[in-house]
């Protein structure tokens, strides 16, 4: 069973017609941004095959993200290795979710959100959903967003910091972006307060 329409319906119910699917990528790496998405589909025009991005294959989610953008309204917001140095990887998370929803062509009524948290300075309407990206049809496509944008970003990054595998592993902490860490160095991309990093410092 995959993601459905169930809590959008709820809120449609209620009267609630505009509904925005976030998720993030990126917050268990050592380096690179972390992505939000806000996505609020076209209920008349929904890809087949959506699902939580880390159920599809790279190729399946370069499909999807391309039907994605074709007819939904996508919203995609990013905050900095330094903000996430500076403020925790929580926050710097809700503060790209809420840049993602801010660059919507419409402010959505209601906001679905992946996780138990609601964003504390979030001002419209929303729900946490734990694993909403399985769950809820928006959020899957937010999480195919956000997923495919972040792993770009560390592609070219890994072009300009090669041997890294950041191109493979996106800056999670491998064996081998260990060991590249310990023998090449911490870059400007690495994130200072996670702690394999801040060891090496």
């Amino acid at each position: 069973m995959g993601p459905s329409f169930e809590f959008e319906d709820r809120l449609r119910l209620s009267g609630i017609h505009r509904i925005a699917g976030v998720d993030e990528a990126g917050r268990g790496p050592l380096a690179g941004p972390v992505v939000a998405a806000a996505v609020v589909l076209d209920r008349a025009i929904v890809p087949e095959g959506l699902n939580d991005s880390k159920a599809l294959t790279a190729k399946k989610r370069t499909e999807l993200l391309e039907l994605i953008l074709a007819d939904a309204d996508v919203g995609v917001g990013l905050a900095s290795v330094e903000e996430i140095d500076e403020i925790n990887i929580l926050r710097a998370s809700h503060l790209a979710m809420n840049r993602a929803i801010a660059k919507l062509d419409i402010a959505p009524d209601h906001v679905l959100i992946d996780g138990n948290l609601v964003p504390r300075d979030m001002t419209l309407p929303a729900s946490p959903i734990v694993k909403g990206d399985s769950l809820s049809l928006s959020i899957a496509a937010a999480s195919i967003v956000a997923k495919t944008r972040r792993d770009a970003i560390m592609w070219d990054l890994a072009q300009q910091y090669p041997g890294y595998g950041w191109e493979r592993n996106q800056g999670y902490p491998t064996k081998c972006h260990k060991e590249a860490l310990r023998n090449l160095g911490v870059t400007p991309h690495h994130r200072r307060s996670f702690k394999p990093v801040h060891n090496i410092l």
